[in-house]
């Protein structure tokens, strides 16, 4: 059964949640040295790249309300048809900038979305 808009962003929160907890204490050179927890975080992108091109397909206007979300679908591709290109350290720089931002939006996106539910 595919996902309404609600279930990709939950998607993409738990992503967030998943990459803060693999990197927390550690730092670029840390991670740059442990493919194990790279290769983590690089999928958990792939899998909110995903989720976040469902939205642009089933949900527009939320697409829309997403800072860069583009930038997330083609982060998506590029780890996962250009993997060799992949830069750690923008990756690092993506984890600590962007993941906040996008988790912080999903979230209110979610809890406006239940608001809604409840008001019907």
């Amino acid at each position: 059964m595919p996902h309404d808009k609600r279930a990709y962003l939950v998607d993409i929160l738990e992503a967030c949640d998943a990459i803060e907890s693999a990197v927390r204490n550690l730092d670029l050179t840390a991670y740059q040295g442990n493919r194990l927890i790279r290769s983590s975080v690089e999928r958990e992108f792939i899998i909110m790249g995903e989720a976040m091109a469902a939205l642009a397909r089933i949900a527009p206007t939320t697409f829309g309300a997403i800072t860069r979300a583009r930038r997330v679908v083609d982060f998506r591709n590029q780890l996962t048809h250009e993997y060799p290109t992949v830069d750690d350290a923008l990756v690092w720089a993506i984890v600590g900038t962007d993941v906040p931002l996008l988790r912080r939006e999903c979230a209110e996106l979610i809890k406006r979305l239940s608001s809604v539910d409840e008001e019907s």
